[in-house]
């Protein structure tokens, strides 16, 4: 027998659960959730506090920074003037996922994490998906009825049908476990790293966290992007426009 752990002995992917009522509650998750809402609002209201109609600088100038650039996307993919509510939807889904992938930077020394970063955990993540395809569809069929909306599943050609279909079924579920995968990734590697002898250890762990914010912004840019470039399925059609 050898006394070597072994990388597949790593465990990964666990949480801190209660059981209530015969359900079972991923507390970490939640936990990790809620004070990332929390920070979101606090970052708000300073904002508000902050704003001037001056030359913006801090928190200003970074809600304004990402405000224009999502604005420009949505303007370039469907118009605003089409959906409206996509740029703020947009918005605070991009804060909110960059926050909650940024607890990942504050160690616990606790296993599980208290503070895992929810995005690591498919029940997050799958909500968040689900939330922006169906509001998708629902906003696609009220702008262009039902017939004009599912149309698009029979082009370029009718026999091209079910495997438009399929793809439209499947966007939920690759969203989620796009964001979930590489979140979780990352869960493994700082399991690997612990692995480290302790005289040691900080060095990787360091250079890893720092990459970890890396990783957490570009997932968020990407989910706001899907998200806008979904919602651009409901732009009208240029001979409709024309």
């Amino acid at each position: 027998m050898t006394d070597r752990i072994l990388a597949a002995d790593v465990p990964v992917g666990d949480h801190i659960v209660w059981k209530i009522g015969g359900l079972s509650f991923n507390v970490d998750t939640i936990l990790g959730t809620l004070i990332a809402c929390a920070i979101l609002i606090v970052f708000g209201l300073w904002v508000r506090a902050k704003a001037s109609s001056g030359v913006p600088k801090g928190p200003q100038l970074l809600f304004e920074t990402v405000t224009s650039n999502v604005e420009r996307q949505v303007e370039a993919t469907l118009g605003i003037r089409t959906a409206p509510f996509v740029v703020p939807v947009s918005i605070v889904l991009f804060f909110f996922i960059l926050t909650v992938n940024w607890l990942s930077i504050i160690p616990t020394g606790h296993h599980p994490e208290y503070l895992p970063p929810p995005a690591s955990d498919v029940n997050l993540t799958y909500p968040l998906a689900f939330l922006v395809i169906i509001w998708m569809h629902v906003t696609g069929v009220r702008k262009k009825g039902f017939r004009g909306y599912y149309r698009h599943l029979a082009q370029p050609y009718a026999w091209l049908f079910p495997f438009n279909l399929i793809e439209e079924i499947a966007r939920p579920f690759t969203l989620a476990l796009r964001l979930f995968g590489n979140v979780f990734s990352g869960v493994i590697m700082v399991s690997l790293i612990a692995l480290f002898p302790a005289y040691i250890l900080w060095a990787p762990n360091s250079i890893w966290k720092l990459f970890e914010l890396f990783i957490g912004l570009i997932q968020a840019f990407i989910f706001a992007l899907l998200t806008i470039i979904y919602f651009g399925s409901v732009a009208p059609d240029e001979e409709a426009a024309h």
